[in-house]
């Protein structure tokens, strides 16, 4: 078996230098002015004069100008292949209104007439009365085809009365453990279908009709998005057999662009030798396919659902006294964990209430206490309404702490802050409250529930407002992040997280030369810049997969 680390003979490589930058490296020392390049690795990252002779009289010399040069982007937490296939349907960010929801789907089903259903993707609880669509919304405006609105958080889907017919959803269908199939007063399917319903209802369904050429066609639409917005890695959080095998076929192509470390999504079956099978195809995965560009690293499971559709599982109800049990128990969830850190596998639990929280603990726990001392890296994800006791759990377990700003921008929260509705709100998302504690932070966008592009995201980290909308006071100013310390933790440690860090994330010698170029200095420049940044090159294991010209006078 080949070496990640070998690079061949360094002779016959082509050698770049790349001078006359300001690198900020997210390595031991921070800062450098050239980086030399020998085939697709990092030969040197220094000062300028060093960089020249290791380079050479032969290299091929790019004068960056005095750019900005940053580690590429590694989302902590994203759906790759949902992340191109979003981009191809309704998009309903923004919507506000049922009004205009309907809107944005009729002029799309007038446009495409052809088209045998209607996908939609973006809409929010808030823009909904009382945060519960009907099917009826949905008939009004396409009644001859069926019609799909996922929510823009991935864990609720709004069906129109065909799509109901197309699912076989009825006034008999049973809902799975985890899962709601909404209901009115007689008992009839409403349209709305949440977490694990839709997960084993409706997902089936649409995956039956979507076809390999589909599949590899998201994904190539997800890697240029990728590439011109500077991610040059992502973490998968929710891989299955058919994503996978697209990837395999991109990277066995050489059109994989983006490195992808995968967590294979296992699902709650009620039985224990279900599930153990499900870890046990992960482990097989991840032992039988790792390249540098696609590995699986480990398993997904998701102990709770969300704020804004109140599945999420809290210590104590919701303002309207409602409250949601965990999808997974703690009885349920241990052997499963315990079963994947026995293989080697990492373990990542979407928990974002305080009470899934304790689950997903609770579950490391028990596999430290059956398997002994071992290296671990498993991880919580999104973790928004947290107790301080439990963060300090977490971290004196190792647990890394996977969160995503763009869940925290203001123009997102008025749902959020309203069903928790009270002293709860004050501590939401609370960045550093992790690396006081001594957690590894790992920032990502969990796209497509929210834009992929990794700069607003920044933005966001270190000033706690929004990139939809950024006249609206900050969310907690407080819990803001240092520019430099939000890049850190979405480039080197989010790479760490996944295991990857001896590819990439910090811009150090012998690993793959994944950087990009930013058209200004993000660190000299007002914090509002960065959502209008744009980035002019990325550059994948030496090769340029984007790159455009500076705009003048810039």
């Amino acid at each position: 078996m080949s070496n990640d680390n070998d690079s061949g003979d360094a002779a016959t490589e082509p050698v770049h230098l790349y001078r006359d930058a300001r690198v900020f490296t997210a390595d031991r020392r921070t800062w450098a002015e050239s980086l030399v390049v020998v085939g697709d690795r990092l030969a040197y990252v220094g000062d300028e004069a060093t960089a020249a002779r290791v380079a050479g009289p032969g290299a091929r010399v790019h004068d960056l100008g005095g750019s900005t040069v940053l580690p590429g982007f590694v989302d902590g937490h994203a759906h790759v292949v949902g992340t191109g296939e979003a981009a191809a349907q309704v998009d309903l960010w923004g919507a506000h209104s049922v009004e205009e929801i309907q809107r944005r789907i009729g002029v799309w089903a007038k446009e495409h007439p052809d088209a045998p259903r209607v996908l939609a993707t973006g809409w929010k609880h808030a823009d909904i009365p009382g945060g519960h669509p009907e099917r009826g919304m949905l008939d009004a405006v396409v009644a001859d085809r069926p019609v799909y609105a996922q929510a823009y958080d991935f864990h609720s889907i709004w069906l129109n009365t065909a799509a109901l017919a197309e699912t076989g959803i009825d006034a008999a269908t049973t809902a799975p453990p985890g899962g709601t199939v909404h209901r009115d007063e007689h008992g009839a399917a409403t349209g709305l279908v949440d977490e694990t319903a839709m997960h084993h209802l409706v997902w089936p369904v649409l995956d039956g009709f979507t076809t390999d050429a589909d599949r590899d066609e998201a994904l190539a639409v997800a890697l240029a998005a990728y590439a011109e917005s500077g991610v040059v890695g992502s973490t998968e959080m929710a891989l299955g057999e058919d994503d996978h095998a697209a990837m395999r076929r991109a990277d066995a192509a050489g059109t994989l662009t983006t490195r992808i470390g995968a967590f294979w999504r296992v699902q709650p079956t009620g039985d224990e030798d279900s599930n153990l099978a499900q870890v046990a195809r992960a482990a097989e995965l991840a032992d039988q396919h790792a390249t540098p560009f696609l590995r699986v690293t480990g398993i997904k499971v998701m102990v709770d659902g969300t704020v804004d559709g109140c599945t999420a599982s809290l210590g104590k109800p919701y303002v309207d006294g409602t409250n949601a049990d965990p999808v997974w128990s703690l009885a349920e969830l241990a052997p499963v964990v315990a079963a994947a850190d026995a293989a080697g596998l990492q373990v990542a639990m979407h928990a974002i209430g305080d009470e899934a929280i304790r689950v997903a603990i609770g579950a490391v726990e028990h596999a430290v206490a059956v398997n002994g001392p071992k290296q671990r890296r498993h991880r919580i994800e999104h973790l928004e309404v947290v107790d301080a006791a439990d963060i300090e759990r977490l971290a004196a377990l190792g647990i890394t702490a996977s969160m995503q700003p763009v869940h925290a921008d203001p123009a997102i929260q008025e749902n959020w802050r309203r069903v928790l509705g009270d002293e709860r709100v004050e501590r939401g998302f609370p960045w550093p409250e992790m690396t006081e504690a001594g957690a590894t932070l790992v920032l990502g966008t969990d796209s497509p529930t929210s834009p992929h592009a990794p700069l607003p995201n920044m933005f966001i980290a270190a000033t706690r407002r929004s990139a939809l909308d950024p006249l609206l006071p900050a969310n907690l100013a407080h819990y803001a992040l240092p520019l430099a310390d939000a890049i850190v933790h979405a480039t080197r440690d989010a790479a760490w997280a996944s295991r990857s860090e001896h590819l990439h994330g910090r811009l150090a010698e012998g690993l793959y030369a994944d950087f990009i170029v930013l058209d200004r200095d993000i660190f000299a420049r007002p914090l509002e810049e960065l959502l209008d940044t744009r980035v002019l090159r990325t550059v994948v294991g030496g090769r340029a997969v984007h790159h455009v010209q500076p705009e003048v006078n810039r």
